[in-house]
């Protein structure tokens, strides 16, 4: 079942993308990179807190703090890029804005590439999935990211916490496109 917005898919990815730069660029300016001091694992549970509240936010059909689940999904994307950055780093003192605005530029385009390619074979099979769905998948990626993460990284077969927090990226990403252009 091919989609006919198929070919757009690159453009409202690299739209979205930028929406979440601007938003991580404006808050290194607010908060520094004081989450450089994080270990994964808590990046891994912020990012949990975030999809709760998505999920919470879907079935009750209301929030009580001024805000949708649009920033809630940036945020995922923006701390999955995070807790790319840190598994490179791994914690520690502060960097500059501009050495973190160049990881994450990295990390969102290794996130692009990947996505592009599974786009690619799975045949835009994401277009067809409800914004609910994405959000169990995300939450499903996090408990399998947490499992990893309590058996140190290791993995027997599976694959490790960076390409979970890849996929994250990718799912926000869908869920954010579904959500402006449905």
């Amino acid at each position: 079942m091919k989609d006919n917005r198929s070919s757009n898919t690159s453009n409202e990815f690299r739209e979205i993308t930028m929406v979440c730069r601007d938003i991580f660029e404006k808050k290194l300016s607010d908060y520094g990179t004081s989450w450089r001091i994080m270990r994964p694992e808590s990046i891994t549970d912020q990012i949990y807190i975030k999809a709760m509240r998505i999920r919470s936010i879907q079935e009750k059909g209301v929030a009580h703090v001024n805000e949708g689940i649009e920033p809630e999904f940036i945020a995922i994307v923006n701390y999955s890029a995070i807790g790319l950055i840190q598994l490179e780093l791994g914690p520690g003192d502060q960097i500059s804005a501009n050495e973190a605005l160049g990881l994450y530029d990295k990390w969102i385009e290794k996130s692009t590439s990947l996505m592009m390619n599974k786009n690619h074979d799975y045949d835009e099979a994401w277009r067809h999935m409800r914004v609910t769905s994405i959000t169990d998948i995300i939450l499903q990626k996090l408990l399998r990211t947490r499992e990893i993460e309590d058996h140190g990284g290791i993995t027997k077969i599976s694959e490790g916490v960076d390409a979970n927090y890849m996929d994250m990226i990718n799912y926000a990403i869908f869920a954010l496109i579904h959500l402006k252009y449905n």
